[in-house]
């Protein structure tokens, strides 16, 4: 079963930062630059979070990762955006506040 998580990550070293971006593409969609929404099996979510310490400086850098549930439990209107919505999510049953 598929789980949604919000990742959410703060890198201080400019080249870090860079690579842990090009990473999290593989697992998900940026909502902003050092925020992701991932859909992820358990195997997925193990596998991300290895490349996330392969990529970060544990001493310096940190990730948060929330679990947001099941993607086929309603996970969507958990969600909400203030302002600019991603573009993927208009229409799509994303939650917009006008």
């Amino acid at each position: 079963m598929r789980h949604r998580h919000l990742v959410a990550y703060d890198v201080r070293d400019a080249r870090r930062l860079r690579r842990v971006h090009r990473e999290m593409r593989g697992f998900g969609d940026a909502l902003q630059y050092s925020v992701f929404q991932c859909d992820l099996s358990t195997k997925e979510r193990v596998l991300m979070e290895e490349a996330l310490k392969r990529e970060m400086n544990l001493k310096l850098d940190r990730a948060m990762i929330v679990d947001l549930g099941p993607v086929a439990g309603g996970v969507a209107e958990r969600v909400a955006f203030i302002g600019v919505v991603p573009a993927e999510d208009v229409g799509a049953g994303g939650a917009v506040i006008v």
